[in-house]
């Protein structure tokens, strides 16, 4: 239709028309006027629709500008209307201070210079970062980058810088977390950050998750060889991670008085395993142990060279009065709070460690502080190794496991823990703590579990006819049941009746009502004292009381 007639058809799509009836503005058309004072006409296959003469029609000589003026307000009152139905209409310059209608027009003016529109609370949080970014970019020369303290919210990316030809380029942080505090400062990155991994893969190398350094502890007995690798907690420590393989490093000992060359070449394939994970894991605070086998081989000496050659591990031979130390500050967490008394047994490969723990008088001390409460102790040189040799451990008859008790009971005639331990033990408070292979495999079977579980064994508690029963049960199991039991298997199935030998002779020489489970010894021993010695635990409460004060003095 020409301009001339005064009547504007409807342009736009059949939808736009919709929306606008839906929105109830007025009459159907849309009032739109060219330039040129000539309105579009109908669209294909649309309906002309008339516009009422005041708004629509102009004269044949006045078309352009009057086309124009009623575009622009047109315009103008569509934009307001819209801005009421989405309810983000700006209030009036007189409705707010000077001060924050400056504000506010800073924030939201774009670099080059037009007006943002009006955007939710978390846009104008994020219009307010960046405008300080770039308020202080343009503030600090292009020297001053590195140097000048830059806000550093707490997203992971914030203000990052990279190495680009030997230039720092700063990148400007992701603002996807709009409240993030605003307070902190700090210089800017000059690397690149690394690279976030999930929290399966994250390396904890030479200091753990919490930037504590790793510890570890090594135990080569007579039978076994175990590391262990653990980092400080507030309350102990955490297993990062372990190791354990049965050597037989005493084997022939006992009738030899020397370690074998098959037995030394086994331990050392495992010591050098146990390099590798020292290594792997960036361990810089150790302590590795060698107990009886190294004590009584007369080319003990020897293999400690070899090994420090082969595997660059340095063992350390530990008398018995450290062992037996060591296994109580391995243990103590497990000693009743109501107990007066505690006899710990640990039985090992080549001998057997007896500890009486005096705890009339503790005090309420616990954990590693009971081992001041050592009474005297007693080391047996009877393990299930030895004993087991010269008793034989497949085929073990009722008379053999007689034999082997009197055997232990004999070493135990010429020692006495305290004059006054019969009386502790009758008054009922005293029970029997165990750490070896023999009783967690009592344990395990007592329980019957289908498969070893630690969780289930460390701390479970025995009475006295249970631990009977078990070690009937155990004697009279063939050797190949006592191979396909679980909690035995092929490694302990000839060395486990010697160890119930061992128990059975402490047993019968001072009885209590109850045992309790040990799955821990000497390498938790071993990791406790390191520990306490640098102060671990001691930091750690200090830090808590002053953090907690800072926060009283802020508040």
């Amino acid at each position: 239709m020409s301009g001339s007639s005064g009547t504007p058809s409807e342009s736009g799509s059949p939808s736009k028309r919709r929306r606008k009836r839906r929105s109830g503005r007025g009459p159907k058309g849309n009032g739109a006027v060219h330039a040129s004072g000539t309105a579009p006409g109908p669209a294909k296959g649309t309906e002309s629709t008339s516009v009422p003469a005041e708004t629509g029609s102009v004269k044949q000589g006045q078309g352009t500008a009057a086309g124009v003026a009623g575009g622009s307000e047109h315009s103008q009152a569509e934009r307001n209307r819209k801005k009421r139905r989405r309810g983000k209409k700006r209030r009036p310059e007189h409705a707010q201070p000077q001060g924050v209608q400056a504000d506010q027009a800073a924030q939201s003016a774009r670099p080059d210079g037009t007006p943002e529109k009006a955007t939710s609370l978390k846009g104008k949080k994020a219009a307010r970062r960046r405008g300080r970014r770039r308020r202080q970019a343009a503030n600090a020369g292009p020297d001053q980058v590195t140097n000048t303290p830059q806000p550093q919210p707490s997203e992971s990316r914030a203000n990052q810088s990279h190495q680009v030809n030997g230039a720092v380029e700063p990148v400007q942080a992701r603002t996807d977390k709009p409240d993030a505090p605003e307070k902190r400062q700090g210089k800017q990155r000059t690397e690149p950050r690394r690279q976030h991994r999930p929290n399966h893969y994250r390396d904890h190398g030479r200091s753990g998750a919490n930037g504590h350094q790793l510890y570890a502890a090594l135990d080569l007995g007579t039978n076994n060889c175990r590391l262990l690798i653990a980092r400080p907690e507030e309350r102990g420590f955490r297993v990062i991670d372990a190791y354990s393989r049965i050597v037989r490093l005493g084997e022939g000992v006992g009738s030899n008085k020397r370690l074998s060359d098959a037995a030394m070449d086994r331990a050392i394939d495992a010591l050098a395993q146990c390099h590798r994970k020292l290594a792997d894991r960036g361990v810089m605070r150790s302590r590795l142990i060698a107990t009886e086998a190294c004590r009584a081989a007369e080319n003990g000496t020897e293999f400690i060279d070899r090994v420090r050659s082969e595997t660059g591990l340095a063992l350390e031979v530990v008398n018995r009065e450290t062992e037996a130390r060591l296994a109580v500050a391995g243990c103590a967490s497990l000693v009743s709070h109501e107990a007066d008394g505690v006899i710990l047994f640990d039985i090992g490969g080549g001998s057997s460690e007896i500890v009486w723990l005096d705890l009339r008088n503790r005090c309420g001390a616990r954990g590693y502080a009971l081992t001041r409460f050592i009474r005297s102790w007693i080391s047996l040189p009877v393990g299930v190794v030895n004993l087991a040799e010269r008793h034989g451990g497949v085929h073990v008859t009722p008379d053999i496991f007689e034999a082997m008790v009197e055997d232990a009971a004999d070493h135990l005639a010429g020692f006495s823990l305290a004059d006054n331990l019969s009386e502790a033990i009758s008054s009922g408070r005293v029970h029997m703590l165990g750490t070896s292979g023999t009783v967690t495999t009592l344990a395990g079977v007592h329980l019957g579990l289908k498969r070893y579980d630690r969780r289930r064994v460390d701390g479970t508690w025995l009475r006295d006819e249970d631990v009977s029963g078990m070690i009937d049960q155990l004697r009279d199991m063939p050797y190949e049941a006592r191979v396909e039991n679980p909690c035995i298997g092929a490694d302990r199935a000839d060395l486990v009746l010697a160890g119930c030998a061992i128990l059975e002779a402490i047993r019968r020489r001072w009885t209590c009502s109850r045992l309790r489970v040990a799955d821990r010894g000497l390498r938790e021993g071993i990791l406790t004292e390191l520990m306490a010695a640098d102060g671990v635990w001691a930091r750690k409460r200090s830090g808590h009381r002053n953090r907690g004060n800072r926060q009283r003095n802020r508040a």
